[in-house]
Protein backbone atom coordinates (compact mmCIF):
# COMPACT_ATOMS: atom_id res chain seq x y z
CA UNK A 1 0.00 0.00 0.00
CA UNK A 2 1.69 3.24 -1.09
CA UNK A 3 1.39 6.72 0.34
CA UNK A 4 -0.52 7.95 -2.72
CA UNK A 5 -3.39 5.50 -2.15
CA UNK A 6 -3.51 6.41 1.54
CA UNK A 7 -4.11 10.02 0.51
CA UNK A 8 -6.83 8.91 -1.90
CA UNK A 9 -8.56 7.06 0.93
CA UNK A 10 -8.50 10.17 3.03
CA UNK A 11 -9.71 12.17 0.06
CA UNK A 12 -12.72 9.88 -0.20
CA UNK A 13 -13.88 11.28 3.13
CA UNK A 14 -13.43 14.90 2.08
CA UNK A 15 -17.17 15.49 2.13
CA UNK A 16 -17.21 14.49 5.77
CA UNK A 17 -14.09 16.37 6.69
CA UNK A 18 -15.01 19.56 4.85
CA UNK A 19 -12.39 22.24 4.50
CA UNK A 20 -10.36 21.07 7.49
CA UNK A 21 -6.60 21.60 7.34
CA UNK A 22 -4.61 18.53 6.32
CA UNK A 23 -2.10 17.30 8.89
CA UNK A 24 1.51 17.20 7.54
CA UNK A 25 2.74 13.74 6.51
CA UNK A 26 6.13 12.02 6.83
CA UNK A 27 7.75 10.32 3.87
CA UNK A 28 6.55 6.93 5.15
CA UNK A 29 2.94 8.15 5.28
CA UNK A 30 2.92 8.89 9.00
CA UNK A 31 1.76 12.15 10.54
CA UNK A 32 3.94 14.81 12.14
CA UNK A 33 2.23 16.29 15.22
CA UNK A 34 1.58 20.03 15.12
CA UNK A 35 3.02 22.50 17.60
CA UNK A 36 -0.37 22.56 19.32
CA UNK A 37 -3.00 19.89 19.88
CA UNK A 38 -6.59 21.13 19.98
CA UNK A 39 -5.46 24.04 22.14
CA UNK A 40 -3.61 21.91 24.71
CA UNK A 41 -0.09 23.18 25.34
CA UNK A 42 2.98 22.17 23.35
CA UNK A 43 3.52 18.92 21.50
CA UNK A 44 5.60 16.15 23.02
CA UNK A 45 9.09 15.88 21.53
CA UNK A 46 8.76 12.17 20.78
CA UNK A 47 7.06 10.65 17.74
CA UNK A 48 5.81 7.10 17.31
CA UNK A 49 7.63 4.94 14.79
CA UNK A 50 5.75 1.80 13.71
CA UNK A 51 8.23 -0.61 12.06
CA UNK A 52 6.79 -1.94 8.78
CA UNK A 53 3.81 0.33 9.44
CA UNK A 54 2.70 3.93 9.40
CA UNK A 55 0.82 6.63 11.34
CA UNK A 56 -2.58 7.84 10.11
CA UNK A 57 -2.67 11.53 9.12
CA UNK A 58 -5.42 13.58 10.75
CA UNK A 59 -7.24 16.83 10.01
CA UNK A 60 -8.06 19.62 12.46
CA UNK A 61 -11.66 20.90 12.33
CA UNK A 62 -13.08 23.30 14.92
CA UNK A 63 -10.46 22.19 17.46
CA UNK A 64 -11.19 18.46 16.95
CA UNK A 65 -8.74 15.93 15.54
CA UNK A 66 -10.44 13.97 12.78
CA UNK A 67 -9.25 10.55 11.61
CA UNK A 68 -10.78 8.29 8.96
CA UNK A 69 -10.45 4.50 9.09
CA UNK A 70 -11.57 2.25 6.23
CA UNK A 71 -12.22 -1.43 6.97
CA UNK A 72 -11.51 -3.42 3.81
CA UNK A 73 -10.06 -6.55 2.26
CA UNK A 74 -6.40 -6.19 1.34
CA UNK A 75 -3.53 -8.12 -0.16
CA UNK A 76 -0.77 -8.53 2.40
CA UNK A 77 2.76 -9.92 2.19
CA UNK A 78 4.02 -11.51 5.42
CA UNK A 79 7.47 -11.95 3.89
CA UNK A 80 8.72 -12.62 0.35
CA UNK A 81 7.09 -15.88 -0.74
CA UNK A 82 3.90 -15.56 1.31
CA UNK A 83 1.02 -13.30 0.24
CA UNK A 84 -2.55 -13.58 1.53
CA UNK A 85 -5.98 -12.00 1.18
CA UNK A 86 -6.40 -10.40 4.59
CA UNK A 87 -8.65 -7.77 6.14
CA UNK A 88 -7.30 -4.52 7.54
CA UNK A 89 -7.69 -0.76 7.71
CA UNK A 90 -6.74 1.80 5.07
CA UNK A 91 -4.93 -0.79 2.97
CA UNK A 92 -2.72 -2.41 5.60
CA UNK A 93 -2.58 -4.85 8.48
CA UNK A 94 -2.10 -3.82 11.14
CA UNK A 95 -4.09 -0.70 10.45
CA UNK A 96 -2.31 2.65 10.76
CA UNK A 97 -1.24 3.80 14.20
CA UNK A 98 -3.46 6.53 15.66
CA UNK A 99 -1.52 9.17 17.57
CA UNK A 100 -2.98 11.92 19.77
CA UNK A 101 -2.44 13.76 23.07
CA UNK A 102 -4.20 13.47 26.40
CA UNK A 103 -7.00 16.04 26.46
CA UNK A 104 -7.54 16.00 22.69
CA UNK A 105 -11.06 15.78 21.36
CA UNK A 106 -11.03 13.15 18.58
CA UNK A 107 -13.58 12.34 15.88
CA UNK A 108 -13.00 9.04 14.07
CA UNK A 109 -14.94 8.13 10.93
CA UNK A 110 -15.13 4.41 10.13
CA UNK A 111 -16.16 3.32 6.63
CA UNK A 112 -17.06 -0.34 6.16
CA UNK A 113 -15.97 -1.76 2.78
CA UNK A 114 -16.25 -5.39 3.94
CA UNK A 115 -19.01 -7.79 2.95
CA UNK A 116 -20.28 -8.06 6.54
CA UNK A 117 -21.01 -5.64 9.40
CA UNK A 118 -18.22 -4.41 11.65
CA UNK A 119 -17.51 -2.02 14.54
CA UNK A 120 -14.41 -0.62 16.25
CA UNK A 121 -13.61 -1.05 19.94
CA UNK A 122 -11.09 1.40 21.39
CA UNK A 123 -9.27 -1.08 23.60
CA UNK A 124 -8.53 0.33 27.07
CA UNK A 125 -9.82 3.84 26.45
CA UNK A 126 -12.01 5.69 28.96
CA UNK A 127 -15.01 6.98 27.02
CA UNK A 128 -18.84 7.08 26.97
CA UNK A 129 -20.45 3.65 26.77
CA UNK A 130 -22.02 4.43 23.40
CA UNK A 131 -18.57 5.01 21.90
CA UNK A 132 -17.07 1.71 23.15
CA UNK A 133 -17.72 -0.08 19.87
CA UNK A 134 -19.36 -3.35 20.89
CA UNK A 135 -21.76 -4.15 18.07
CA UNK A 136 -25.27 -4.90 19.28
CA UNK A 137 -24.53 -3.86 22.86
CA UNK A 138 -23.36 -0.23 22.76
CA UNK A 139 -24.06 0.62 19.12
CA UNK A 140 -25.63 -0.77 15.94
CA UNK A 141 -23.22 -2.76 13.78
CA UNK A 142 -21.79 -0.77 10.87
CA UNK A 143 -23.38 -2.31 7.74
CA UNK A 144 -21.36 -2.81 4.54
CA UNK A 145 -20.99 0.44 2.61
CA UNK A 146 -21.85 2.72 5.52
CA UNK A 147 -19.76 5.15 7.57
CA UNK A 148 -20.19 5.68 11.33
CA UNK A 149 -18.48 8.29 13.49
CA UNK A 150 -17.03 7.99 17.00
CA UNK A 151 -16.28 11.13 19.00
CA UNK A 152 -14.83 11.48 22.51
CA UNK A 153 -12.26 13.33 24.58
CA UNK A 154 -9.06 11.51 25.51
CA UNK A 155 -8.94 11.33 29.32
CA UNK A 156 -5.70 9.35 29.69
CA UNK A 157 -2.35 8.63 28.10
CA UNK A 158 -0.57 5.39 27.30
CA UNK A 159 -0.33 2.49 24.87
CA UNK A 160 -3.68 1.32 23.57
CA UNK A 161 -5.16 -0.60 20.64
CA UNK A 162 -8.21 -0.75 18.40
CA UNK A 163 -9.99 -3.75 16.85
CA UNK A 164 -13.49 -4.91 15.85
CA UNK A 165 -16.11 -6.10 18.33
CA UNK A 166 -18.25 -7.52 15.54
CA UNK A 167 -17.52 -11.08 14.37
CA UNK A 168 -14.16 -10.46 16.00
CA UNK A 169 -13.10 -14.13 15.78
CA UNK A 170 -13.03 -13.74 11.99
CA UNK A 171 -12.14 -10.10 11.62
CA UNK A 172 -9.19 -10.17 14.03
CA UNK A 173 -7.95 -13.50 12.66
CA UNK A 174 -7.80 -11.87 9.23
CA UNK A 175 -5.80 -8.87 10.49
CA UNK A 176 -8.15 -6.09 11.64
CA UNK A 177 -6.33 -4.29 14.46
CA UNK A 178 -4.07 -1.36 15.16
CA UNK A 179 -2.30 0.72 17.82
CA UNK A 180 -3.74 3.85 19.47
CA UNK A 181 -1.00 5.87 21.21
CA UNK A 182 -1.96 8.75 23.49
CA UNK A 183 0.89 11.01 24.58
CA UNK A 184 0.75 12.67 28.03
CA UNK A 185 -0.28 16.32 28.11
CA UNK A 186 2.72 17.14 30.27
CA UNK A 187 6.32 16.24 29.44
CA UNK A 188 7.61 12.74 30.09
CA UNK A 189 9.77 12.32 33.23
CA UNK A 190 12.62 11.24 30.93
CA UNK A 191 13.09 12.29 27.33
CA UNK A 192 12.25 9.42 24.98
CA UNK A 193 14.43 9.61 21.87
CA UNK A 194 12.98 6.59 20.01
CA UNK A 195 9.38 5.47 20.52
CA UNK A 196 8.44 2.24 18.72
CA UNK A 197 5.00 0.59 18.45
CA UNK A 198 4.75 -3.15 17.79
CA UNK A 199 1.61 -5.27 17.58
CA UNK A 200 1.90 -9.05 18.10
CA UNK A 201 -0.34 -11.39 16.14
CA UNK A 202 -0.69 -14.99 14.96
CA UNK A 203 -2.14 -16.43 11.75
CA UNK A 204 -3.29 -19.77 10.41
CA UNK A 205 -2.28 -19.63 6.75
CA UNK A 206 -2.31 -23.31 5.85
CA UNK A 207 0.43 -24.47 3.44
CA UNK A 208 -0.47 -23.70 -0.14
CA UNK A 209 -3.44 -21.45 0.74
CA UNK A 210 -4.04 -17.71 0.35
CA UNK A 211 -6.52 -16.80 3.11
CA UNK A 212 -5.99 -17.00 6.88
CA UNK A 213 -8.24 -19.56 8.60
CA UNK A 214 -10.27 -17.97 11.44
CA UNK A 215 -11.36 -21.35 12.85
CA UNK A 216 -7.90 -22.22 14.23
CA UNK A 217 -7.50 -21.58 17.95
CA UNK A 218 -3.99 -22.85 18.82
CA UNK A 219 -2.05 -24.42 15.96
CA UNK A 220 -0.99 -21.24 14.18
CA UNK A 221 1.80 -21.29 11.63
CA UNK A 222 2.69 -17.61 11.23
CA UNK A 223 3.83 -15.41 14.10
CA UNK A 224 4.28 -11.73 13.37
CA UNK A 225 5.51 -8.35 14.57
CA UNK A 226 3.32 -5.71 12.92
CA UNK A 227 2.04 -8.45 10.57
CA UNK A 228 5.52 -9.30 9.26
CA UNK A 229 7.55 -12.47 9.81
CA UNK A 230 11.34 -12.49 9.99
CA UNK A 231 13.35 -11.79 7.86
CA UNK A 232 10.81 -9.22 6.61
CA UNK A 233 10.55 -7.55 10.04
CA UNK A 234 12.16 -4.11 10.01
CA UNK A 235 15.01 -3.52 12.48
CA UNK A 236 14.58 -1.14 15.40
CA UNK A 237 17.29 1.48 14.84
CA UNK A 238 18.73 3.76 17.52
CA UNK A 239 21.81 5.78 18.43
CA UNK A 240 24.12 4.73 21.24
CA UNK A 241 23.02 6.32 24.53
CA UNK A 242 19.49 7.20 23.41
CA UNK A 243 16.55 6.29 25.62
CA UNK A 244 14.36 3.86 23.69
CA UNK A 245 10.79 2.82 24.42
CA UNK A 246 9.15 -0.17 22.76
CA UNK A 247 5.37 -0.26 23.13
CA UNK A 248 4.15 -3.84 22.66
CA UNK A 249 0.49 -4.70 22.13
CA UNK A 250 -0.81 -8.27 21.89
CA UNK A 251 -3.99 -9.06 19.98
CA UNK A 252 -2.97 -12.63 19.15
CA UNK A 253 -4.37 -15.75 20.85
CA UNK A 254 -1.17 -16.59 22.75
CA UNK A 255 0.81 -14.92 25.51
CA UNK A 256 4.30 -13.90 24.40
CA UNK A 257 7.41 -13.64 26.62
CA UNK A 258 9.24 -10.89 24.73
CA UNK A 259 13.01 -11.03 25.25
CA UNK A 260 15.55 -8.34 24.40
CA UNK A 261 19.26 -9.13 24.25
CA UNK A 262 22.03 -6.82 25.41
CA UNK A 263 20.29 -4.72 28.06
CA UNK A 264 18.21 -4.88 31.18
CA UNK A 265 15.10 -2.86 30.42
CA UNK A 266 12.59 -1.22 32.74
CA UNK A 267 8.92 -2.16 32.39
CA UNK A 268 7.31 1.26 32.76
CA UNK A 269 3.68 0.88 31.74
CA UNK A 270 0.87 -1.21 30.39
CA UNK A 271 -2.53 -0.94 28.79
CA UNK A 272 -3.61 1.04 31.86
CA UNK A 273 -1.04 3.74 31.09
CA UNK A 274 2.35 4.70 32.50
CA UNK A 275 3.06 3.29 35.95
CA UNK A 276 4.36 5.28 38.92
CA UNK A 277 8.13 4.94 39.13
CA UNK A 278 7.82 2.85 42.30
CA UNK A 279 6.17 0.12 40.19
CA UNK A 280 8.84 0.03 37.48
CA UNK A 281 10.84 -3.19 37.47
CA UNK A 282 13.95 -4.40 35.72
CA UNK A 283 13.62 -7.37 33.36
CA UNK A 284 15.15 -8.94 30.26
CA UNK A 285 11.97 -10.84 29.34
CA UNK A 286 8.42 -9.58 29.77
CA UNK A 287 5.26 -11.61 29.19
CA UNK A 288 2.69 -9.66 27.19
CA UNK A 289 -0.64 -11.37 27.75
CA UNK A 290 -3.49 -11.66 25.28
CA UNK A 291 -5.23 -8.28 25.06
CA UNK A 292 -2.47 -6.55 27.03
CA UNK A 293 0.10 -3.87 26.25
CA UNK A 294 3.49 -3.35 27.89
CA UNK A 295 6.00 -0.51 27.60
CA UNK A 296 9.69 -1.28 28.02
CA UNK A 297 12.45 1.36 28.18
CA UNK A 298 16.23 1.13 28.04
CA UNK A 299 19.38 3.02 27.15
CA UNK A 300 20.66 1.89 23.75
CA UNK A 301 23.99 0.02 23.69
CA UNK A 302 25.98 -0.30 20.46
CA UNK A 303 25.53 -3.60 18.63
CA UNK A 304 22.99 -5.83 16.92
CA UNK A 305 20.62 -7.21 19.55
CA UNK A 306 17.94 -9.84 18.99
CA UNK A 307 14.39 -8.98 20.05
CA UNK A 308 11.94 -11.85 19.92
CA UNK A 309 9.30 -13.99 21.58
CA UNK A 310 10.99 -16.63 23.73
CA UNK A 311 8.52 -19.38 22.85
CA UNK A 312 10.87 -21.17 20.45
CA UNK A 313 8.26 -22.20 17.89
CA UNK A 314 7.11 -18.57 17.65
CA UNK A 315 10.49 -17.70 16.08
CA UNK A 316 10.06 -20.16 13.22
CA UNK A 317 8.08 -20.19 10.02
CA UNK A 318 5.30 -22.71 9.27
CA UNK A 319 6.05 -26.18 10.55
CA UNK A 320 4.11 -29.42 10.82
CA UNK A 321 2.57 -30.65 14.03
CA UNK A 322 2.37 -34.25 15.20
CA UNK A 323 5.03 -35.51 12.78
CA UNK A 324 7.57 -38.20 13.75
CA UNK A 325 10.80 -37.14 15.45
CA UNK A 326 13.49 -38.45 13.10
CA UNK A 327 16.55 -37.12 14.91
CA UNK A 328 19.15 -39.87 14.88
CA UNK A 329 17.31 -41.93 12.25
CA UNK A 330 18.81 -42.90 8.88
CA UNK A 331 16.46 -41.39 6.31
CA UNK A 332 18.28 -42.35 3.14
CA UNK A 333 15.87 -42.01 0.21
CA UNK A 334 12.84 -41.83 2.52
CA UNK A 335 11.85 -38.26 1.63
CA UNK A 336 12.04 -38.88 -2.10
CA UNK A 337 9.66 -41.82 -1.82
CA UNK A 338 7.22 -39.93 0.42
CA UNK A 339 7.16 -36.96 -1.99
CA UNK A 340 5.64 -39.21 -4.65
CA UNK A 341 2.48 -39.12 -2.55
CA UNK A 342 2.98 -35.81 -0.66
CA UNK A 343 4.69 -33.18 -2.87
CA UNK A 344 6.71 -30.71 -0.84
CA UNK A 345 7.12 -33.11 2.13
CA UNK A 346 10.16 -32.29 4.25
CA UNK A 347 11.10 -34.51 7.20
CA UNK A 348 12.91 -33.26 10.27
CA UNK A 349 16.65 -33.62 9.75
CA UNK A 350 18.63 -36.54 11.09
CA UNK A 351 20.77 -34.18 13.17
CA UNK A 352 18.16 -31.49 13.95
CA UNK A 353 16.22 -28.83 12.05
CA UNK A 354 19.02 -26.42 11.14
CA UNK A 355 19.68 -28.19 7.83
CA UNK A 356 16.20 -27.18 6.58
CA UNK A 357 17.37 -23.69 5.64
CA UNK A 358 20.35 -25.06 3.73
CA UNK A 359 18.23 -27.55 1.80
CA UNK A 360 15.60 -24.94 0.91
CA UNK A 361 18.24 -22.46 -0.25
CA UNK A 362 19.87 -25.12 -2.44
CA UNK A 363 16.51 -25.70 -4.10
CA UNK A 364 16.21 -29.44 -3.66
CA UNK A 365 13.62 -29.27 -0.86
CA UNK A 366 10.92 -26.94 -2.14
CA UNK A 367 8.07 -26.32 0.27
CA UNK A 368 4.36 -25.92 -0.51
CA UNK A 369 3.17 -22.99 -2.62
CA UNK A 370 2.81 -19.60 -0.90
CA UNK A 371 4.36 -20.95 2.31
CA UNK A 372 7.35 -19.47 4.13
CA UNK A 373 10.33 -21.60 5.00
CA UNK A 374 10.53 -22.78 8.59
CA UNK A 375 13.88 -21.02 9.00
CA UNK A 376 15.17 -18.07 7.03
CA UNK A 377 17.32 -14.97 7.03
CA UNK A 378 21.07 -14.50 6.79
CA UNK A 379 23.35 -12.57 9.10
CA UNK A 380 26.97 -11.51 8.72
CA UNK A 381 28.13 -14.90 10.01
CA UNK A 382 25.74 -17.19 8.12
CA UNK A 383 22.20 -18.50 8.38
CA UNK A 384 20.08 -17.01 11.16
CA UNK A 385 17.76 -20.07 11.31
CA UNK A 386 14.88 -17.93 12.53
CA UNK A 387 11.41 -16.83 11.47
CA UNK A 388 8.21 -15.41 12.94
CA UNK A 389 8.38 -13.05 15.93
CA UNK A 390 12.01 -12.03 15.57
CA UNK A 391 13.77 -8.80 14.69
CA UNK A 392 16.98 -6.95 15.52
CA UNK A 393 17.56 -3.80 17.55
CA UNK A 394 20.41 -2.07 15.71
CA UNK A 395 22.27 0.55 17.75
CA UNK A 396 25.13 2.63 16.30
CA UNK A 397 27.21 5.56 17.51
CA UNK A 398 26.58 7.65 14.39
CA UNK A 399 22.82 7.35 13.79
CA UNK A 400 21.25 10.77 13.22
CA UNK A 401 18.15 11.82 15.21
CA UNK A 402 15.01 10.73 13.38
CA UNK A 403 16.90 8.30 11.11
CA UNK A 404 15.32 4.83 11.07
CA UNK A 405 17.08 3.45 7.99
CA UNK A 406 18.72 0.04 8.34
CA UNK A 407 22.44 0.75 9.00
CA UNK A 408 23.55 -2.74 7.95
CA UNK A 409 25.33 -5.21 10.16
CA UNK A 410 27.33 -4.15 13.21
CA UNK A 411 31.11 -3.91 12.90
CA UNK A 412 32.38 -5.54 16.06
CA UNK A 413 35.51 -4.06 17.65
CA UNK A 414 38.56 -6.28 17.37
CA UNK A 415 38.63 -9.10 19.91
CA UNK A 416 34.91 -8.96 20.77
CA UNK A 417 33.57 -11.80 18.59
CA UNK A 418 33.43 -15.44 19.72
CA UNK A 419 35.82 -17.46 17.52
CA UNK A 420 37.15 -20.97 16.91
CA UNK A 421 40.05 -22.26 18.98
CA UNK A 422 39.96 -25.93 17.89
CA UNK A 423 38.26 -28.33 15.47
CA UNK A 424 39.07 -31.38 17.61
CA UNK A 425 35.92 -32.78 19.36
CA UNK A 426 38.22 -34.16 22.10
CA UNK A 427 39.76 -30.73 22.75
CA UNK A 428 40.63 -29.89 26.33
CA UNK A 429 39.65 -31.74 29.48
CA UNK A 430 36.07 -30.61 30.26
CA UNK A 431 34.34 -31.99 33.35
CA UNK A 432 31.41 -34.18 32.28
CA UNK A 433 28.88 -36.32 34.11
CA UNK A 434 26.58 -39.10 32.98
CA UNK A 435 27.05 -41.39 30.02
CA UNK A 436 27.38 -39.76 26.57
CA UNK A 437 24.94 -41.23 24.05
CA UNK A 438 26.24 -43.45 21.30
CA UNK A 439 26.39 -41.88 17.86
CA UNK A 440 24.52 -44.94 16.58
CA UNK A 441 20.89 -44.65 17.70
CA UNK A 442 20.32 -48.30 16.82
CA UNK A 443 22.42 -49.28 19.85
CA UNK A 444 19.65 -48.09 22.19
CA UNK A 445 17.64 -50.91 23.80
CA UNK A 446 14.18 -51.66 22.40
CA UNK A 447 11.35 -51.52 24.98
CA UNK A 448 9.74 -54.89 25.62
CA UNK A 449 6.01 -55.39 25.40
CA UNK A 450 4.39 -55.39 28.78
CA UNK A 451 7.01 -52.95 30.12
CA UNK A 452 6.64 -49.28 30.94
CA UNK A 453 6.82 -47.78 27.45
CA UNK A 454 4.27 -45.10 26.58
CA UNK A 455 1.55 -45.85 24.04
Amino acid sequence: MNVRRRHLLLGAGAGLLGAAAVHPVRADGGSIPDATHAGHGSAPSERIHTPNGWTLPHRMRDGVKEFHLVAEEIEHEFAPGSVARCWGYNGTTPGPTLEAVEGDRVRIFVTNRLGEPTSVHWHGLLLPSGMDGVGGLTQPHIPPGETFVYEFTLRQHGTHMYHPHSDEMTQMALGMMGMFIIHPREAEPETIHRDFAILLHNWALHPGTYRPDPSVMQDFDLWTLNSKSFPATAPLVARTGERVRIRIGNLSMWNHPMHLHGVQFAVTGGDGGRWPRALWRTEVTEIVGVGQARDIEFTAVAGDWAFHCHMAHHTMGPMGHGIPNTIGADQSDVEARIRRFMPGFMAMGEHGMAEHQEHVEMGHMPGPENTLAMMAGKGPFGNMEMGGMFTVVKVRDDIEPGDFEDPGWYRHPSGTVAHKVSDDPDFGAPVRRGRPASSDSRSLPTPRRGGHEHH
